[in-house]
């Protein structure tokens, strides 16, 4: 093989448990990951002063708009570099996306593969868990020995926020909101009743909780059925509906995950076992129409079925080649979707996650695509010669990276295709109108119900006016119009929109 062949050699992962008034900072979570790597890969912690690349995802409090009162090094790549004794001449700070490890890791073997790095880590971590006790319970952060004066760090990714200011301004800012929109849109497009679909998206993630019960890292190593996970009760309340708890993904938690990535010559200059080696056969980095209102529908993801058919190719492998599966699962219907798009059923056989997924193992914000890197990395170590596939997403269904690997050893040079040849084709799309002020007679064509701990607290209702333009609003807060948006299938509905008494938002009143 070309001795400038990328090759992952450590893969490590952390998840603290402790009292949250003890817990580690930032910088301290993202060491132990990395430590962790080294010694993985059978290297002593010192050889990390050696890399000469250092890749660090994107804190959720440094999102657009975050603003938690939590203090962490103004410089991330920089802090851990100190900590490590390392000086690389190339290190960043990812924008935000749950896309973000694969999307390192893929610009990672690209830059070796160009002889630009040797030796390099993807490192990232949470740490909302304990920050937020810290804050409400008032324990405070003095033993957080964090450095907030250095200069910013080189940022990598899309800087666009994930919504437009008139998506804001009606709640699709948030996941918990957002999600459900793409999840009731499904469940009418193939004609399940709601219990029907309740069951459905129970039974998908009831085995999921069943690999976080056998993982001693998960946040939540606890089994459930599928009954359990989608009925409501007072620990299980419902947050968006279709959504309850149980099928969210949790961000306060506090984990890290690393993963070390050299060129060959370097894996064996420093004397890494040939053992140890898992190789990125394929991969690739797409988004969808970027905004939620642009999208051609709610029930599909072009960037999730081109990055994935692209990535299987240029690893020369079919789907049916790939032994071991884990798809993105901040919510059901990013499962559903990854799958339909990639021609996985949802029961298949080898299962869809190796951690347990977002929910149960844990979604340490941006970061959860490095720990399942790193856990299949241990499952190819013990099935060699099988495949791997991964799939990484960010925002709304949005920033889509995937990643296909093995032990095997590739049987070409690495060459990634520039992720414009297919961003050019998923921009070329046609897509809908966009009106801002509509009035008149609407139609609904996806909608939620966003509940609060007390109850209900509003219903948004994406809908097209009669020209066919797409719009977003709210619905009175009238408990039963919100009771009807839950209990009778509401996609289809019929009704009147216009401008809501405060002026800011629409307000859609369904007949």
């Amino acid at each position: 093989m070309d001795e400038r062949t990328p090759v992952l050699i450590g893969a490590g992962q952390f998840t603290y448990r402790g009292e949250a008034q003890n817990s580690p900072a930032p910088t301290e979570l993202l060491k132990i990951a990395a430590v962790s790597a080294a010694v993985d890969a059978g290297l002593a912690p010192d050889a990390l002063s050696r890399l000469d690349s250092l890749a660090v995802v994107g804190f959720t409090v440094d999102a657009p708009g975050g603003g938690r009162p939590t203090p962490h090094s103004s410089n991330p790549p920089a802090s851990l570099a100190a900590a490590l004794g390392a000086q690389p001449g190339w290190s960043v700070y990812s924008h935000m996306g749950g896309n973000s490890p694969q999307q390192l890791i893929n610009t990672l073997c690209e830059r070796i593969a160009k002889g630009e790095t040797q030796f390099a880590m993807a490192v990232g971590c949470e740490f909302l868990g304990s920050a937020t006790k810290r804050l409400t319970k008032g324990f405070g952060f003095d033993d957080w020995a964090e450095d907030q004066t250095l200069p910013p760090p080189e940022r990598i990714g899309d800087p666009r926020p994930g919504v437009t200011p008139y998506e804001a301004r009606h709640g699709l800012g948030r996941p918990i909101n957002t999600y459900p929109l793409f999840e009731n849109a499904l469940r009418a497009r193939d004609g399940r009743s709601i219990p029907e679909h309740q069951r459905r998206m129970g039974e998908l993630f009831a085995p999921f909780t069943d690999v976080a019960r056998d993982n001693p890292l998960a946040w939540f190593p606890v089994s459930r059925t599928a009954e359990e996970l989608v009925t409501v009760t007072e620990r299980n309340r419902m947050v968006g509906f279709p959504y309850t708890k149980y099928l969210n993904a949790i961000m306060d938690v506090d984990q890290s995950a690393a993963v070390l990535v050299a060129s060959l010559a370097k894996a064996r200059e420093l004397g890494v076992a040939e053992d140890r080696l898992v190789y990125l056969h394929g991969c690739a980095d797409a988004a969808d129409l970027w905004y939620p209102l642009e999208r051609q529908n709610f029930h599909s993801s072009p960037a999730m079925r081109l990055t994935g058919a692209r990535a299987l190719e240029m690893a020369g492998v079919g789907l049916d080649d790939v032994g071991v599966i884990d798809l993105y699962s901040c919510f059901p219907v990013a499962v559903e979707i990854g799958a339909e798009e990639l021609g996985l059923a949802l029961d298949d056989v080898r299962g869809l996650t190796v951690t347990g997924g977002l929910p149960y193992f844990g979604g340490p914000g941006n970061n959860y695509a490095m720990h399942s890197i790193a856990t299949m990395m241990q499952k190819l170590r013990a099935r060699p010669g099988q495949y791997g596939l991964i799939t990484a997403n960010g925002w709304f269904l949005t920033k889509q990276s995937t990643g296909v690997y093995s032990t095997r050893r590739p049987d070409g040079p690495f060459e990634r295709q520039d992720p414009s040849v297919i961003q050019r084709q998923i921009d070329a799309l046609p897509h809908p109108e966009i009106i801002e002020h509509p009035e008149g007679r609407a139609v609904i064509e996806t909608y939620t119900v966003v509940h609060g701990r007390e109850g209900y607290l509003m219903g948004i209702v994406v809908g097209r006016d009669e020209a066919g333009r797409r719009f977003v609003a709210h619905t009175p807060t009238d408990p039963a119009v919100l009771e009807s948006l839950e209990t009778v299938e509401s996609v289809g509905r019929t009704g009147r929109v216009g401008p809501a008494p405060e002026g800011q938002r629409n307000l859609f009143i369904p007949d």
